[in-house]
């Protein structure tokens, strides 16, 4: 890694900014000493937490009851409440055969939902069929008779469960259906798949400690070609904010103790 990045400063002119994202403390610390090391600037920055749960081997029934109370409470009520209603139903997506209705209806949820557009239309898609090729994809589609209201997008890799993507109808809001795939999916992964992990990726919303236990963060280096007049002006950029930041954290913490 070290002649890499010795490597890397010799090139003068052909980059400016490096920027090596999401990576775990342990693994960006690394990284940044090994460019330091090499003689190139860098700066570290956080990305996101990341929530997740180890099963450590207990069914989903063990696991429901490690929850809280409101927790439980709620997705028994919101489940009853859901088991009533005329045509109401679960499906879990994992074969080839259902696949085109399903990304149709995948579509029509995250479309009626508060998401936004995506990007590149294809590339979930793409990565739905990929998932379905490898045997990793978790599918969870909610419906009232023929009309979809909620979906979740689960991949199953390396003995984890990784939840992707969550979108519902926000016509339908009330019935919860979001908490319904939740509880079905997790159901699937810990009981029928026995995966040792599951995993809400990226981000600190409030319902993801709900259903995990631990919390972990994902952070990145940003490394600076001081050769080119954009490197060193990104450099300059960079540092200013990220020594500010520490200045203003060591104020607060001096605020703390006195107040």
């Amino acid at each position: 890694m070290f002649s890499f990045f010795s490597h890397l400063k010799d090139i003068h002119y052909d980059w400016d900014v490096l920027e090596l994202r999401p990576l775990s403390t342990e693994d960006c610390k690394v990284l940044s000493n090994s460019l330091k090391k090499s003689g190139i600037p860098v700066v570290e920055f956080f990305c996101f937490g990341n929530w997740y749960v180890e099963v450590r081997g207990r069914s989903f029934d063990e696991y429901f009851e490690s929850l809280s109370s409101r927790v439980k409470n709620t997705v028994k009520r919101k489940s009853n409440k859901f088991k009533k209603i005329d045509g109401s139903r679960v499906d879990i997506v994992t074969e080839y055969s259902e696949l085109d209705k399903a990304i149709s209806a995948y579509e029509k949820v995250y479309n009626s939902s508060w998401k936004v557009t995506e990007p590149y239309p294809e590339f979930i898609p793409g990565l739905i069929r990929t998932a379905e090729r490898c045997g990793a994809l978790r599918l969870g589609l909610a419906y009232i008779g023929d009309e979809v209201i909620a979906a979740q997008l689960w991949i199953v890799a390396d003995n984890t469960a990784y939840i992707f993507k969550l979108a519902y109808d926000e016509s339908y809001k009330k019935l919860s259906a979001g908490t319904i795939l939740t509880t079905t999916l997790m159901k699937h992964v810990i009981n029928v798949d026995k995966v040792a992990v599951v995993d809400y990726l990226c981000g600190d919303d409030p319902y993801k400690k709900e259903w995990m236990s631990s919390r972990r963060e994902r952070w990145g280096v940003m490394a600076f070609n001081t050769s080119t007049p954009r490197g060193m002006l990104e450099m300059i950029r960079h540092k200013s904010v990220y020594y500010i930041k520490q200045l203003v954290d060591k104020m607060k913490d001096v605020y703390e103790k006195f107040r």
